[in-house]
């Protein structure tokens, strides 16, 4: 075994801060681990480790100057409403008479559910359209 070249430790380097990046998805470490594949090829070019070092050092710290703000920026984008909350706000049909008991019953999403009124003593008829407050179990609260 001969002595291992520089730029394959710095491609060591770069799968060794690579693996962080998939486990805890944090882009820094890719962006480290870029600024090692750029030490690996200015060792590849016959740069000297100083140059490496700095040449790992600038491209890392320009990425995480530029790059990292876009990447949180689109990261942190409203949370989509899935499941229950997706259904808050949504407009339904009424199917069953509605009122304040929960013995009503509405189309809501293509699904049929059970619902009450909101305030107490409104009646919804069937084929009005009703707005749902939110969901409280497996009964939809209209209004």
């Amino acid at each position: 075994m001969g002595r291992v070249d520089a730029w394959v430790w710095w491609l060591v380097a770069a799968v060794g801060l690579g693996i962080p990046l998939v486990i805890t998805a944090m882009p820094e470490f890719g962006m480290f681990a870029v600024g090692a594949l750029g030490g690996a090829a200015t060792a590849g070019m016959g740069g000297g480790i100083v140059l490496q070092v700095i040449v790992f050092a600038a491209v890392s710290v320009a990425l995480l100057v530029f790059v990292r703000p876009i990447a949180y920026r689109n990261r942190q984008r409203p949370e989509q409403r899935s499941g229950v909350d997706a259904l808050k706000g949504r407009q339904a049909v009424v199917i069953e008479r509605v009122d304040d008991s929960a013995d009503g019953r509405i189309k809501l999403a293509g699904e049929v559910w059970s619902a009450r009124a909101l305030e107490h003593g409104r009646v919804f008829d069937p084929g009005q359209q009703v707005d749902v407050v939110e969901i409280d179990g497996a009964t939809a609260v209209v209004m």
